[in-house]
């Protein structure tokens, strides 16, 4: 398959020729979610804790005896019943992360890939190359182009004037090619990925 390639002056720089392996494979909303899933688990932390009986500062003595007070057969003061007791059942360190094989982690980022193809919002810009790290010049040039919600992938260096211009515009998300992945793809409307771009995740993917 064919895209037409464009300048950040909005102006056309030839034709490309797409892989059908990477970006015309048919949408499978399963395996997008289940990538999205497994990003998700993978951020988070599973640092949240709390102290339980045996964690918890107290004595373990007895607090009254086991007959004859008339209350309750209590035993240490750390029980989660008793004021700064430990806590039952609470959450503990853990770690989230879900097992995806890696062929189906390929298989969802091919698919979103095409998604965006499909969908006729996939476009391949010549160069990520700014003359300035301005963001309002930057800003000029995605009015002409059309963006205001997109994701932008580079190769394997970022333009450091372009990343540091769009690093201010709402709605624009810069990534270099290693960085791709299914949830940011997802996320924006439009997907913008250099020549480099769209070489580097051909050579990844195929």
């Amino acid at each position: 398959m064919k895209a037409a390639v464009t300048t950040l002056d909005n102006k056309k720089a030839g034709d490309i020729t797409l892989a059908e392996e990477v970006f015309g494979l048919p949408l499978r909303k399963d395996i997008l979610a289940r990538m999205v899933n497994y990003q998700f688990a993978k951020r988070r932390a599973g640092t949240h804790k709390v102290k339980e009986r045996g964690e918890v500062s107290g004595s373990t003595r007895k607090i009254v005896r086991q007959k004859g007070s008339g209350g309750a057969r209590h035993g240490s003061k750390r029980a989660n019943i008793f004021r700064g007791g430990g806590v039952v059942h609470g959450p503990r360190l853990r770690s989230h992360d879900i097992d995806l094989p890696k062929k189906v982690r390929a298989l969802a980022l091919k698919t979103a890939l095409s998604a965006k193809a499909a969908e006729g919002k996939l476009v391949v810009l010549e160069s990520d190359k700014a003359e300035s790290g301005k963001t309002k010049d930057l800003r000029a040039s995605f009015e002409k182009l059309g963006w205001s919600n997109v994701l932008i992938v580079g190769g394997a260096a970022l333009d450091e004037n372009f990343a540091r211009a769009a690093r201010n515009l709402p709605g624009v998300d810069v990534l270099p090619q290693q960085g791709a992945n299914v949830y940011d793809i997802l996320r924006r409307d439009t997907l913008v990925l250099t020549k480099d771009a769209v070489e580097a995740l051909e050579a990844r993917l195929k």
